[in-house]
């Protein structure tokens, strides 16, 4: 039986955003994961910041971990040769299945749906359902706006201010590094 290493979870854009540098904190992520032996459990999409990670993992000769919904099979371009492929009937389900099989969440620049596994993940923690690090990496400034959110949110009563201690804000792949090393061997 083999023992599976840490594994990360990335939750990113399916699309590549309009700066560079979005693509280039995929692609360099994703080295860092397959450099230190970390696992990437992602989406399991070959489009966007999610393939961009992937290819950067596989080529680096890290391991993979995808989970996918039957819906978004074709309009993701499910990757080929994973190490690992679950196919789910949910979002929600995914979701799960993702968290679940990781030790940490990092999260790159996304839409709608990077913000949704942002907030269910970071609520899970608020409400005591995990402990595990929850990682923004703010490329170019790009969750400055969400940690506003975060803020006016706690000043306005409607969280505590605990819930900015759930979030760690790095601003680049090599603070991930070291905010990851802090809770992850490898």
């Amino acid at each position: 039986m083999s023992v599976l290493p840490p594994s990360v979870c990335v939750f990113c854009g399916s699309r590549p955003g309009k700066d560079p540098a979005m693509m280039q904190v995929a692609a360099d992520t994703g080295a860092l994961l397959a450099r230190r032996g970390w696992r990437l459990v992602y989406g399991a999409g070959d489009v966007g910041l999610m393939g961009e990670t992937a290819r950067a993992v596989q080529e680096a000769g890290g391991r993979t971990f995808g989970v996918i919904p039957t819906h978004l099979i074709h309009g993701e371009v499910a990757r080929a040769s994973l190490d690992a492929l679950v196919i789910t009937e949910t979002m929600h389900e995914r979701k799960k299945v993702m968290f679940a099989n990781s030790h940490a969440a990092v999260v790159l620049p996304g839409g709608a749906g990077t913000l949704d596994e942002f907030f269910e993940v970071v609520t899970w923690a608020q409400i005591g359902l995990h402990a595990k690090p929850v990682i923004l990496v703010d490329t170019n400034g790009f969750w400055q706006p969400l940690m506003a959110l975060v803020e006016h949110v706690i000043a306005q009563g409607f969280a505590a201010p605990t819930l900015r201690d759930l979030i760690t804000v790095v601003p680049d792949v090599a603070m991930l590094e070291v905010a990851l090393s802090a809770h992850l061997p490898g």
